[in-house]
């Protein structure tokens, strides 16, 4: 009987072993970020940040690869029927995991086809006017819409993401009739903007700090609920006379839902170990992101409870993308 209980057990645990095997030599090629927004934008900048880091713990190289379009649910949906064996990761944001499965209907659901692994960083917004518009402040911005309605226009990284929600959330609190012009990606909405093809925009603190600083784009608001070190002197939405305002991305990490659970946890770890260094929290502090460690079951719940935030904004907006 006890020769017969040995061999049931190993041959039950037959079927785990190949897995085991391909966990503990984890990674043996290349790994890929994918990000699911152009060059030029936060999630970007993060996506490229995080491959650098992560070059040396895992022993392999990590390269960023952009897989574009439909408010980043393309590259969300690439990573999600992709193979599950770790060597695929999505850089995970507010936009197409909170807020575009709100508003269109997905041919795969992220709460189930991905696996929550970590958070990242959160994003403080910031809106930023061409220097010709004649708004000092958010104040001044909100009077001059309010003057012109239907006339003033706003750029965002595409219908459904953080940047089109972010202004539609302003346009319900303070009751405002502005032009949407939706683009391809963080960059490109800022490369207009900058050229004046368009009035203003609310993206990201990574997105948008260098062109504040070098004069191409004015800050007049931050969507934040306290003002940011970066920007001292730029008052928050709330301050400006839009009460109960309050917007921030978020990145993090997801896999496709079946990767190995020994997997999930490895780069749960490993990212967390990242944020945990002084000097790589200064340099993402420095870019206006600002990290936040969670395990995977942590970053699900954040990410479930945001999608039911943005899910009331669109309701109550009626909004709709075509």
């Amino acid at each position: 009987m006890i020769h017969r209980r040995h061999l049931a057990a190993a041959a039950a645990a037959l079927p785990l072993l190949p897995g085991a095997a391909r966990a503990s030599d984890w990674p043996s090629r290349p790994v890929r970020i994918i990000s699911p927004f152009p060059p030029g934008g936060a999630a970007d900048l993060l996506a490229r940040f995080m491959a650098e880091e992560l070059r040396g713990p895992l022993n392999q190289a990590v390269v960023v690869e952009n897989r574009v379009g439909a408010g980043g649910t393309v590259g969300a949906e690439f990573v999600a029927r992709g193979p599950a064996d770790g060597y695929s990761w999505l850089l995970a944001s507010t936009g197409p995991l909170a807020i575009t499965p709100n508003l269109i209907t997905l041919s795969f659901d992220p709460n189930r086809d991905l696996a929550p692994v970590a958070m990242v960083a959160v994003v403080p917004a910031v809106f930023c006017v061409h220097p010709s518009v004649p708004a000092q402040n958010m104040a001044e911005l909100i009077a001059l819409a309010r003057a012109q309605p239907g006339r003033m226009s706003y750029a965002s990284g595409g219908n459904g993401t953080t940047t089109h929600l972010f202004v539609e959330l302003l346009k319900q609190l303070a009751n405002l009739d502005i032009v949407h012009v939706p683009y391809r990606g963080s960059g490109p909405s800022i490369t207009d903007t900058i050229a004046g093809r368009v009035q203003f925009l609310c993206d990201t603190l990574p997105a948008t700090l260098q062109h504040i600083r070098d004069g191409r784009l004015r800050a007049v608001g931050v969507t934040t609920t306290t003002r940011q070190a970066a920007l001292p002197d730029v008052p928050t939405v709330v301050e400006s006379g839009v009460p109960g305002y309050e917007a921030q991305g978020w990145y993090g990490m997801s896999a496709a839902a079946a990767t190995p659970p020994e997997l999930v946890a490895r780069m749960n770890r490993e990212v967390n170990a990242l944020l945990d260094q002084p000097a790589l929290r200064g340099r993402l502090q420095e870019l206006g992101a600002f990290p936040d460690n969670m395990t995977p079951a942590q970053f699900g719940e954040f990410a479930l409870a945001d999608r039911a935030r943005w899910a009331r904004v669109i309701r109550e907006g009626n909004i709709r993308v075509d």
